[in-house]
């Protein structure tokens, strides 16, 4: 007599679980790098402002603190810490469903900008450390980490737009997404935020603006 089959399940609550405490942990590392920056931040102080063991901790984060800011960074992007790619979240179906080119383009600034808004300044810590980091250091591999997704991510407007068959005549998908990406770069936001006093509403429809002169037809 065959033994029987185990199942295989899934378990909605201990998804749900997970999910609290990796974003738990990400607010407390990301609160505690802007006040204190990311060197000063240890582990230690991260478990312990966000309630939970350190061996909880490093099993969310195998990789350490290098893991701790990537994790920290990529919540910071979603917005949340549903293990859920960027592709399939609800404002980025809604981008692609839109019909009107122009409309696309001025729901993805939207979009950007309030990237921009929540990450910014965790890139101003990330930056200054990667800036002062000894050799050997392992923070500049996660902002090089963060620019290659980012420049990937970028196809996906350019592909949407050549899908819609929106984008200006000769312009190729690399080529759009080269210009999606610099365009929406955090540095761009600060420098017109943060230097030059602009409204982040103010950059978002300069972004509409750009983006549209820059990917669609005249």
């Amino acid at each position: 007599m065959s033994s029987p089959t185990k199942r295989r399940y899934s378990s909605p609550l201990r998804r749900e679980q997970a999910a609290a405490t990796r974003l738990r942990i990400a607010e407390a590392a990301r609160e505690l790098m802007l006040e204190h920056g990311y060197q000063a931040t240890t582990l230690v102080d991260v478990a312990q402002r966000a309630g939970v063991a350190v061996q909880t901790l490093y099993a969310t984060c195998p990789g350490g603190k290098p893991a701790l800011a990537k994790l920290v960074w990529d919540i910071t992007v979603a917005g949340d810490a549903q293990p859920m790619p960027q592709s399939a979240r609800p404002e980025v179906q809604a981008i692609v469903a839109e019909p009107d080119p122009v409309r696309k383009v001025e729901r993805f600034a939207a979009m950007a900008t309030a990237i921009q808004r929540r990450t910014a300044p965790l890139h101003r810590v990330l930056r200054a450390a990667a800036a002062a980091a000894a050799p050997d250091s392992d923070v500049p591999d996660v902002l090089a980490a963060t620019e290659r997704e980012r420049l990937v991510g970028s196809r996906g407007p350019a592909e949407d737009l050549a899908a819609a068959g929106a984008l200006r005549a000769g312009l190729s998908v690399e080529r759009a997404a080269h210009q999606v990406y610099v365009l929406t770069s955090v540095e761009l936001f600060d420098r017109l935020t943060g230097v030059c006093g602009w409204d982040p509403t103010e950059y978002r429809d300069w972004l509409a603006r750009q983006l549209r002169a820059a990917l669609l037809h005249p």
